[in-house]
């Protein structure tokens, strides 16, 4: 049968594989969306509608899926980047945290985007490392309403292949968003805090709340039911497996025994998430005057990055989505790190105008980063995917900032991860120098692998990155 979309609201739509494919459970008022299990797998003939050239699926039939992560004011250079050659390199101090995870990344420099820079614009540097990061384009300097950017490469990808899950893209951030007034230098607070942007003039505001997040994802019905969901949840103190669990016990019977334990894991970590969001609401937020929290997030950075890390995974294992992105926090930003001994700002810290005990925390600061983004890339290599292979080899992960060196404010040599194998397409294990090349070369072998058709041309972009 000719796969072919039903419905379309709000940029997601569903679409006759995907129920043909995907299995929910029901309950009263919710509904759960299930990993792909091995014993109720779409027949290869149906795979074949899911893809275009052979990448928006794998050859295996598993999907394929993207993210991109951005840390913000840039990194010490010296210890960011690795030594030694291309396969036989050594992390650099930054990059410890990766060590065990080494075969399953690339690190790739000489990566550049040009369009950040001052040119005739003059001071805004953090906006337009923000603003072009996914866009690859040089945005308007204005504080107005007249903003300016470029479609996000992101939303390139879920404007063609966004169809085949119930949300086309999901967009996170750990930091409240401001959309409008000036934030740097006469940029638009639009450019900043936003990473995607669904047309030039149209950011995609993303989600802080976790709770919020998981609630559009695992919530069923529409957003008044959902609100109505969740109030009865809270009154009875009920999570919202128990509502689902009598149609899990009915499925249990159909599926194989490996598939049985995969059940009982996902159930089990979904759960957990749940406890530990409802445990920190509990708790309330401290007062913190520099930094702008809803009460329902936790005050824990530490914490909250891991639960935005945690709803990515949920949402890739479940097929919910399978392209998202994640502020950790926007550039510009002056969040300080108590937890590891850094008390100053970041943002102040970077300008360190070669001061060693400055270089020395934002050192810490990218290290502590770089725990956050292993301990996602643990995550996904420990979920199984529905051909065997792990979660995290069928996706492509960038990891980056718009910012090279913060004191500076440059923008040639980004750095950049890529994690993951694009579902055997990428050569992970490796650390690349490209030589002065746009970021954009990378996003149009990655939206290739996407399955996306027609874009021969993409921000800056002067061809496709093959070295990947």
């Amino acid at each position: 049968m000719t796969s072919r979309p039903l419905r379309k609201a709000d940029g997601i739509a569903k679409h006759h594989s995907n129920f043909n494919r995907r299995t929910f459970l029901h309950g009263v008022g919710a509904c759960l969306a299930l990993p792909a299990f091995e014993s109720i797998v779409v027949p290869s003939a149906d795979a074949a509608t899911l893809t275009t050239n052979g990448y928006a699926v794998t050859a295996t039939g598993a999907p394929l899926r993207m993210a991109f992560l951005y840390i913000p004011n840039g990194v010490i250079q010296d210890a960011w980047w690795p030594s030694g050659g291309r396969v036989d390199f050594e992390f650099n101090e930054t990059m410890k945290p990766l060590e065990s995870l080494k075969q399953y990344v690339q690190v790739l420099g000489g990566l550049d985007h040009l369009n950040a820079t001052a040119g005739p614009d003059g001071a805004g540097d953090h906006a337009r490392a923000n603003g072009t990061f996914l866009t690859g384009v040089r945005v308007r300097k204005t504080a107005g309403a007249d903003i300016h950017a470029g479609v996000s490469i992101d939303q390139v990808a879920a404007g063609q292949a966004g169809h085949l899950t119930r949300f086309s893209s999901l967009e996170l951030s750990c930091e409240p968003a401001r959309r409008s007034g000036n934030c740097d230098n006469g940029y638009s607070c639009a450019y900043q805090f936003n990473l995607a942007w669904r047309s030039p003039t149209t950011p995609l505001a993303p989600e802080v709340n976790p709770r919020l997040v998981f609630e559009r994802l695992f919530g069923g019905g529409s957003h008044e039911q959902r609100t109505q969901n969740f109030k009865l949840r809270q009154q009875q103190a009920r999570s919202i497996l128990d509502f689902v669990m009598t149609d899990a016990v009915k499925l249990q019977a159909k599926l194989s025994g490996r598939d049985r334990d995969k059940l009982d894991e996902y159930l089990t970590s979904v759960r957990e998430i749940e406890k530990r969001l409802e445990r920190m609401e509990k708790l309330g937020v401290p007062q913190n005057p520099g930094v702008e929290l809803p009460t329902a997030n936790p005050a824990d950075f530490k914490q909250h990055m891991r639960l935005m890390f945690s709803m990515i995974a949920l949402a890739f294992e479940t097929d919910s989505t399978r392209i998202a992105t994640l502020l950790l926090a926007h550039d510009g930003s002056n969040r300080s790190f108590k937890e590891i001994g850094v008390s100053e700002g970041h943002h102040e810290l970077s300008h360190h105008q070669g001061n060693r005990e400055k270089i020395d925390k934002i050192a810490k600061i990218d290290a502590f980063y770089m725990e956050q983004f292993a301990w996602f890339l643990s995550k996904l290599q420990q979920s199984k995917d529905i051909d065997g292979q792990s979660i995290l080899h069928n996706s492509m992960i960038v990891y980056g900032g718009g910012n090279a060196d913060g004191n500076r404010h440059s923008h040639d040599n980004l750095p950049v991860i890529l994690a993951g194998a694009g579902g055997g397409s990428l050569t992970p294990g490796r650390f690349i120098r490209h030589g002065g090349r746009p970021m954009s070369n990378l996003y149009l072998s990655m939206i290739d692998r996407m399955g996306v058709e027609g874009i021969e041309r993409f921000g800056d972009s002067t061809g496709r990155l093959t070295d990947i």
